[in-house]
């Protein structure tokens, strides 16, 4: 609960798809801290702005976290 909670704070100025699932992110985050979760916000929200997109949506969150966990 406590990194779906980080998670919602970093991405709240963020358009969000209808299909983020906050609760799924976070539990692909095992051991990741407040830092860890803001860059996977901020990550996400580049990799819709390079796939020319308006909106963050779910894909781009998974890709966020397998760049945070592959450094």
């Amino acid at each position: 609960r406590g990194r779906e909670a980080i998670l919602r704070v970093h991405a709240r100025r963020l358009p969000l798809a209808p299909d983020v699932d906050f609760s799924t992110v976070a539990r692909m985050t095992p051991g990741m801290v407040g830092a860890d979760l803001a860059n996977v916000v901020n990550e996400s929200a580049l990799s819709a702005a390079r796939h020319g997109s308006t909106v963050v949506n779910q894909r781009d969150f998974v890709s966020a976290v397998d760049r945070a966990q592959m450094g």
